[in-house]
C-alpha cells in the first residue's frame, strides 16, 4: 500500500510537459530501435486509455497523503472549495461529500439520508473506471426519501437482503462523489451536519454498523489531480493489481505487458522502458490537450456565432445508457479520455438541475492566456431559476488557479458587485483586477479556460433565442 509520495501540488501538466521535452531530446541523441518506438506509442495509449481509472484513483492516494484518510472515511467540506483544493472542473458554490471504497471483503451500503427542507444530496456512486453506478438524492434512485444502496461483487452469490436498491459492480474500488445542495439562506453549518449523516458499512455489519470517520477536507490542501509523471503509471499499476480485469480490455492488457506492467507481477521497467513511457505519456497529455480545445472534440459549439460549448453528443445514445463510453462495436477510447482528462464524474441520468458552457476562446477565437485582461457580459434575464456561477480553470492543471483569492463569481455575488443600468454584469479575467472593479474579477495570471454554470435553467436549457456574449480581450 502506498500511503506516501512527493508531489508538486497542482503543477502536473506543465511541469511535467517541461520534463518529457529534455526526455525526447536525450532520446533523439541516440539510435531509436522499432522496440523502442512501439513502447512509445503504447504507452502513449496506454495512458489514454487509463485517463479515468488514474483519475478516481489519485483520490484514494491524495486522500491517504493530504488528509490521513483512508479507505472507508468520508470525506466532507465545512465551506466550498476554495483554490487550495485540486480537483479536476470542481464548482466552488457548494461543498462536496466524497469517500473512496472497497468491495475487497464483501459487499458494502452506502445509506444516503432523506433530503430535509434545508439540504440533500445531489451525485453519483462510481467504480473504479468512473462508470455511473448509480444517482443518488431527489434526482437518483432514492428520490429524495433516502435509502440503502446495496452494492455487490459482480461474482457475490450469497443472499441478497430485501429493503435495499441492489447494484453489481464489475470493479472493486468504488468512489461516492456527491454534493449536498441546499436551499437558500441554509448555513454552511447545517450543511455540515447534515454532510455527516451519510453511513457506509460492510453487508455483514449491517445489524450493528461501525461508526464512520468523517475528515473535515475545508481547512486542508487536498490535491487530488492527476500528475503527468511516471507516478501516472505507478498509479496504473495499481489499479491493475487489485481489479478485475473486464473483457472489454484484455487487449490493453496485452500492450502493458510488453511495458512490464502485468497482474500479479512487480511493475519494475528498466531505464529505457521507462524513459520509453515518458515520452508516451507526454504524446497522450498533448494530444488531449489538442482534443480538449479542438471544437467538435471534447466539445461542441452551442451557438454558431459564439464560442461557447457544451459536451459533445456522444454515438448510440451514451446518455441513455448511463455513460458506458462502449458500443457494440468498440469502445469510445477518446472520447471517454476527452471528457475525464478535464473532469470527473458523470451522472447515470441526465437531469435538468443544472448545464454547463465552456469557454476556451475569445471573440477572435484565440485561446485565453494568462497575461492579457479580458472581460465578459452577464445579462440580466440569463435563463437560470436558481443561479448561475462562472470559473476560472487552470489549462496545466485543469483545476483552480492555485493561490487565487478567487476562483469564480456567481449571481449570488451580484449585490456585492458593479452592475450596469440595464441590470447585466460585466465580469473581468485578468493577472490584476481593472481600477475600480475588484469586486468584478475573477484572478488568472496563467493560461486558462471558463465554464460557466447554470443551475435551475430554463427548458430547453439556454434556448437558442437566448445567448450568451462572447469573451472580449479588452488589454
Amino acid at each position: 500500500m502506498k500511503t506516501s509520495r512527493t508531489r508538486t501540488v497542482l503543477a502536473a501538466s506543465l511541469a511535467g510537459a517541461l520534463v518529457f521535452t529534455n526526455i525526447v531530446a536525450q532520446a533523439a541523441d541516440k539510435p531509436r530501435s522499432i522496440e523502442y518506438e512501439i513502447k512509445v506509442e503504447r504507452a502513449a495509449e496506454a495512458a489514454i486509455w487509463a485517463i479515468p481509472a488514474v483519475g478516481v484513483a489519485d483520490i484514494l492516494v491524495s486522500t491517504r497523503r493530504d488528509l490521513g484518510g483512508d479507505v472507508g472515511d468520508i470525506i466532507y467540506f465545512s465551506k466550498p472549495l476554495d483554490s487550495k483544493h485540486g480537483f479536476l472542473t470542481a464548482n466552488n458554490v457548494t461543498p462536496y461529500t466524497i469517500a473512496s471504497l472497497t468491495l475487497k471483503d464483501g459487499p458494502i451500503v452506502v445509506e444516503v439520508p432523506a433530503a430535509t427542507d434545508k439540504v440533500g444530496y445531489f451525485g453519483t456512486i462510481l467504480d473504479a473506471w468512473q462508470l455511473p453506478v448509480a444517482d443518488v438524492g431527489p434526482t437518483g434512485d432514492d428520490q429524495g426519501k433516502g435509502g440503502k444502496y446495496l452494492l455487490l461483487p459482480s461474482h457475490y452469490k450469497g443472499e441478497v437482503p430485501s429493503g435495499y436498491l441492489v447494484y453489481r459492480l464489475n470493479t472493486t474500488s468504488v468512489t461516492l462523489a456527491f454534493r449536498p445542495v441546499a436551499k437558500e439562506g441554509v448555513s454552511d453549518e447545517d450543511v455540515a451536519a447534515y454532510s455527516q449523516t451519510l453511513k457506509s458499512y460492510r453487508l455483514a455489519d449491517a445489524a450493528n454498523p461501525p461508526k464512520n470517520r468523517y475528515v473535515d477536507a475545508f481547512p486542508k490542501k487536498w490535491n487530488t489531480l492527476p500528475t503527468y509523471d511516471f507516478t501516472y503509471f505507478t498509479d496504473l499499476d495499481e489499479v491493475i493489481q487489485k481489479e478485475p480485469v473486464q473483457e472489454r480490455d484484455k487487449a490493453m492488457m496485452g500492450l502493458l505487458a510488453s511495458l512490464g506492467m502485468e497482474k500479479g507481477k512487480p511493475f519494475n521497467p528498466d531505464a529505457e522502458t521507462k524513459q520509453a513511457m515518458l515520452e508516451g505519456l507526454q504524446r497522450a497529455w498533448a494530444k488531449m490537450q489538442a482534443y480538449l480545445v479542438t471544437p467538435g472534440k471534447a466539445t461542441l459549439l452551442f451557438w454558431n456565432n459564439r464560442r461557447w460549448g457544451t459536451l459533445v453528443n456522444l454515438p448510440d445514445g451514451q446518455a441513455k445508457l448511463g455513460f458506458p463510453f462502449v458500443t457494440e462495436d468498440r469502445i469510445l477510447i477518446d472520447e471517454r479520455a476527452g471528457y475525464y482528462f478535464y473532469a470527473t464524474a458523470l451522472p447515470k441520468t441526465l437531469g435538468g438541475g443544472s448545464f454547463y458552457l465552456t469557454g476556451w476562446r475569445d471573440q477572435n477565437d484565440k485561446l485565453f492566456d494568462g497575461t492579457s485582461t479580458y472581460r465578459l457580459r452577464v445579462p440580466k434575464d440569463t435563463p437560470a431559476k436558481d443561479f448561475w456561477s462562472i470559473i476560472v480553470y487552470s489549462m496545466k492543471t485543469k483545476g483552480f488557479v492555485e493561490g487565487a483569492p478567487r476562483v469564480g463569481i456567481s449571481s449570488k455575488d451580484l449585490g456585492k458587485m458593479k452592475v450596469n443600468a440595464d441590470g447585466s454584469a460585466d465580469i473581468y479575467f485578468a493577472p490584476k483586477a481593472p481600477a475600480g472593479l475588484e469586486s468584478n474579477w475573477i484572478p488568472t495570471g496563467e493560461d486558462f479556460f471558463l465554464i460557466f454554470r447554470l443551475y435551475g435553467p430554463e427548458k430547453p436549457p439556454f434556448h437558442k433565442s437566448s445567448t450568451l456574449d462572447h469573451v472580449e480581450k479588452v488589454t
